[in-house]
This record gives structure tokens, sequence and C-alpha cells, in this order.
């Protein structure tokens, strides 16, 4: 299963993208000590398309599961750490 993240932005808007949260964070971060209005670009999770993120709007992050079904299915059930 793919990792996301969910970052919201000062006006509420959300959005998921793939990757796990630390790895966004840093990407943030990287943009942020960039040039002057320097994007951190992401992956939608759910179009695939890119995605610039202004390092100033982001409020929060959070991981969240992916909705993507496994290419595959074993038929067990494992649990979540």
């Amino acid at each position: 299963m793919d990792s996301i993240t969910e970052i919201t932005l000062l006006g509420g808007e959300r959005h998921r993208v793939d990757g796990d949260a630390k790895q966004v964070e840093q990407l943030i971060l990287d943009a942020a000590r960039g040039s002057i209005l320097q994007f951190a670009w992401l992956t939608d999770a759910e179009t695939a398309e890119p995605l610039g993120i202004n390092p100033e709007h982001v409020t929060t992050l959070r991981a969240v599961n992916s909705t993507r079904q496994p290419a595959a299915s074993t038929g067990t059930l494992e649990p979540i750490a």
C-alpha cells in the first residue's frame, strides 16, 4: 500500500499527496528554504497530477491510509501497525 499524506492549507483546503509525512515535510521545508516563491512540487494521490504547494500556506500534515486498492490480494488480513 502506498503512503499518502494529507496537507491542509491556510484557507482549510486539503490535498492528499503521494509520500509519507516525513518525505512530504522535507520537500516543503526544502522549498521554504529555497528561493522566494519556490513551490514544493508533489503528486496528487488521486489524479497523479503534479501539485505545487506554497510552503508558507501549509498549516498541517497528516499521514493517512491509502485509498487505492492493492494490486493483488492474498485473501488474508494483517494487523495495521
